[in-house]
């Protein structure tokens, strides 16, 4: 990748008045924070330093970008008042589906949590162990535990319903409301490319919240800030067509993921990738894709959502999906400028390069999942059957 990381941390120059070519945004935001946080967390946290009259900053990315470190308040919610609140905050309206495709196995969901320790006096959390953290999230940590039941390894993302309730994510959500989407979402899905939700506990007597999920050993494909030259063709090509695969099937079941990215492809020990992260992802109805709220990751955001109006979520995907797709070829971003609306300009403008020794399937795959236009952008069923993606595999199933 290139020389700066997505996991430094920087600084928000102050505000200048200046010419925006493509989105009203009157705030400039380091690199880093174009690599490794969402559009939504490096405006919130410019807003609210803004307020206070101080610079913004963000902590370290580690897992998946952090939330800003201040968070905004709506109404007061009170450690002990949000501490029984759980997936019934949200009501109805995001209340799980408990409908269960055949072979499919239900996460299980626990209504009461026991702090203990081991004989060697090391945490456990019900029956898991705690072995060490992973890292940080958007509203939470992940840690590795052992569970006493099978031996097996699990990452557990430990939330604060507290600070979830007070968090505004847009004028009529909180950050709960994220959460517990992404836990109605990911209990409906079983895929092989997809990181597996087991178990949701829940206790109304406790201010946390915990999501158990499949621990996927390899990490992500770009450990660290990634290699100056990308992974290679035939790595990529295998990670594409698992990606493919479960992009396919999110869409078929009515899911946007949102923030496909190298970070939220995690390689498990067979060499595959499963997406992870889905914070931001959406279910829509009725064929309907439609959506307005502001994408994921600024490098990886399609031209269509720069412009601040509605776009398909489908395609946007398949934007994504080309961005990471070139990270991994060429170890390098397809459009980034120095600050949020630089890049959002080019974006937008800026053609596509593409090397000259480029292989000429390759380039015609990149060319056409970067296509600026949304309607002749690739479709996913188009990528499962390019000429590059099946050579030596066949069409993506």
């Amino acid at each position: 990748m290139e020389s700066d990381c997505a996991g430094c941390c920087g600084l928000f120059p102050k505000r200048k008045k200046e010419s925006k070519p493509v989105l009203h945004i009157d705030k400039h935001y380091s690199k880093e924070h174009l690599l490794g946080f969402t559009v939504e967390e490096v405006e919130k946290a410019a807003q609210t330093a803004s307020k206070k009259g101080v610079k913004a900053t963000l902590p370290i990315h580690q897992y998946r970008p952090p939330y800003c470190n201040t968070p905004i308040p709506s109404t007061d919610v009170s450690r002990s008042s949000a501490s029984q609140l759980g997936s019934s905050y949200i009501g109805a309206q995001y209340e799980t589906s408990n409908e269960i495709r055949p072979g499919q196995r239900p996460a299980k969901v626990t209504h009461r949590v026991v702090r203990s320790e081991d004989a060697q006096g090391n945490k456990m959390i019900n029956e898991y162990v705690r072995v060490r953290k992973i890292g940080i999230g958007s509203y939470g940590k992940v840690v590795l535990h052992r569970s006493l039941e099978d031996g097996m390894f699990y990452a557990l993302k430990i939330f604060h319903k507290s600070r979830l309730c007070k968090l505004r994510v847009s004028p009529s959500e909180t950050a709960m409301m994220d959460v517990l989407r992404e836990v109605m979402i990911m209990k409906q899905l079983d895929h092989p490319n997809i990181v597996k939700l087991i178990e949701v506990i829940d206790d109304p007597e406790s201010d946390n919240y915990y999501m158990v999920l499949e621990y996927v050993e390899g990490g992500w494909i770009f450990e660290g800030c990634g290699p100056s030259g990308g992974i290679g063709e035939a790595n990529a090509r295998v990670y594409c067509r698992d990606v493919v695969a479960g992009l396919m099937y999110l869409h078929k079941n009515n899911i946007i993921h949102g923030d496909i990215k190298p970070e939220n492809l995690l390689v498990s020990a067979d060499g595959h990738i499963k997406i992870c992260d889905f914070g931001v992802s959406r279910k829509f109805e009725d064929g309907n894709d439609e959506l307005r709220r502001s994408p994921g990751t600024p490098v990886y955001t399609a031209p269509e959502c720069c412009l601040g109006l509605t776009y398909h979520g489908k395609a946007a995907d398949v934007w994504a999906l080309g961005c990471t797709l070139y990270c991994m070829v060429l170890g390098s971003y397809p459009f980034k400028g120095d600050n949020l609306q630089s890049t959002y300009d080019k974006i937008v403008n800026d053609s596509l390069y593409i090397p000259d020794h480029m292989e000429p399937d390759l380039a015609d795959l990149l060319t056409g999942l970067l296509c600026k236009d949304a309607c002749k952008r690739l479709t996913l069923e188009a990528v499962a059957n390019h000429l590059w993606v099946v050579r030596g595999y066949g069409p993506v199933q």
